[in-house]
């Protein structure tokens, strides 16, 4: 493809020691920012770099999990002194995969001998599929058979899912460094996230962020059905990506793009019943499973919820329906501010920078926040500010929560007195502190489009194309 100017896309790539003061001062070390007439590799193109980052980060990721791999994830004292624990082993046991059972089944004895999965369908379909696979890897044993090592198989299940985690790891990267075309390095901040390394394996998470880069990727290439498929299929794995039709929403209201909305939001909502219905025909009960666990769930691990019960004293209890309803109001109030501050921008706002707030304001009073949840924000907070001192900062905020909440687990940051940890609460402010940081720098980047890393390089217009100059019109009147 070629440029206005004779040259081609390669010769146009914004380089990060151009273009961000953080990289450009550590290159000093090296010889200093690119060149002119630096020369190019004929294979280690940007992207395949960016996958050979991810495919190390990712492989350290693994590492940091052998303690517990080693004892077969049996030491229960060594998962938090380590920092490797994993849900994925222990639910292959608990949740009836070790035995192939369809997770939407209604059969009485499976349903009295294992719980309900209490995840979104996609992720179900994925831990029953790779169930099936760490089967037949093991041997194909009896069922039934009571001498089965089942922490062994737990162990390759594991490994399994570990493999395909890999894989969607590299494919978000490799969807990520094709949103803005100049500027493929913007996902080393993907890439090379700390946090990737050491969440990436904790749970299924991770399978709902390549939808979440999916739709990024496809909205920038003007195809709103292909985007509203891989909202759908994203909300059908994991709840949150639903909140990526608020900033399609948003863009569409802003360019009165009343078809593209339409498309979108009618192939988000075909996309999720298509991937729901297998569980919706053969478990109705079991669906609604995730929906009842989390609406019923009281405050819970990571949450300021948890920090406020805990500060009120031993005795202190906050009702569910009272954090259901304030953490719902604070959503709509968010939501309502986002639609303003996009709607009153300078210019529109992208794509990821919308997506990267609402999903934010969701997880800062929702009533649990994972370690694991950073995956949520990963993708979009890279795309939305892709400016290195940032990105760290958050990730630093992440690091101190992660170590955090194994400590608290394996009991090492107790007072003696029996009283709750003061340590694990400020870890908690600590990390809704970064995160607050950096939903600040992007809100900054949208109010003064000059202070937006991505600069002037406008999002295309779907259905209208390519449409630079569309994309940075003024807000309407």
């Amino acid at each position: 493809m070629g440029s206005p100017k004779g040259g081609t896309v390669s010769d146009m790539t914004v380089h990060p020691t151009h273009d961000d003061p953080v990289v450009a001062a550590l290159s000093e070390s090296v010889g200093g920012p690119m060149g002119s007439r630096a020369g190019r590799h004929r294979w280690w193109t940007p992207v395949r770099v960016l996958l050979a980052l991810t495919a190390v980060t990712f492989a350290l990721g693994l590492l940091s999990k052998a303690p517990c791999a080693e004892t077969e994830w049996q030491d229960t004292a060594q998962r938090y002194s380590h920092m490797c624990y994993s849900d994925v082993p222990y639910l292959y046991s608990w949740r009836g995969f070790a035995d192939l059972n369809w997770p939407y089944t209604d059969d009485e004895a499976v349903r009295a001998e294992f719980d309900v999965m209490e995840y979104p369908a996609g992720i179900s379909y994925w831990a029953w599929g790779t169930g099936y696979v760490t089967w037949v890897l093991s041997g194909a044993p009896d069922l039934d058979d009571p001498a089965r090592d089942l922490p062994r198989e737990g162990t390759l299940y594991m490994a399994v899912n570990a493999v395909g985690f890999g894989a969607v790891a590299l494919l978000t990267t490799w969807l990520m460094a094709g949103v803005t075309r100049r500027r493929p390095w913007d996902a080393a901040g993907f890439a090379l996230a700390p946090m990737l390394a050491l969440t990436a394996t904790i749970n299924w998470d991770l399978l709902a962020v390549v939808f979440v880069a999916g739709a990024v990727w496809a909205w920038a290439r003007d195809r709103p059905v292909l985007t509203g498929v891989l909202i759908g299929v994203g909300t059908a794995v994991k709840l949150y990506p639903l909140f990526l039709l608020g900033a399609v929403l948003v863009v569409c209201l802003r360019r009165r793009r009343w078809r593209t909305l339409a498309l979108t939001f009618a192939a988000a909502a075909a996309a999720w019943l298509l991937a729901n219905a297998p569980a919706l025909l053969t478990g109705f009960e079991q669906w609604k499973v995730f929906w009842t666990f989390n609406s019923e769930r009281g405050a819970d691990l990571g949450s300021l919820w948890l920090v406020a019960q805990q500060m009120m004293g031993p005795d202190a209890w906050i009702e569910v329906d009272t954090i259901n309803l304030v953490s719902w109001g604070f959503m709509a109030l968010w939501c309502l501010g986002v639609l303003v501050l996009g709607l009153k921008a300078p210019v529109s706002p992208r794509f990821a920078q919308l997506g990267f707030l609402i999903v934010a304001g969701f997880l800062l009073v929702n009533k649990v926040y994972s370690p694991q949840y950073v995956l949520w924000l990963l993708p979009l907070a890279v795309l939305a500010h892709p400016r290195w001192r940032d990105l760290l900062i958050w990730q630093v905020g992440e690091v101190l929560y992660f170590g955090a909440i194994w400590f608290q687990l394996g009991g090492y940051l107790e007072p003696g007195d029996g009283q709750p940890s003061v340590i694990y609460w400020l870890a908690v402010v600590l990390r809704i502190a970064a995160q607050l940081w950096f939903v600040a720098m992007v809100v900054r980047g949208v109010v003064d489009p000059d202070r937006d890393p991505v600069g002037r390089e406008a999002e295309p217009d779907p259905v209208r194309g390519p449409a630079g100059h569309e994309a940075r019109t003024p807000a309407p009147a």
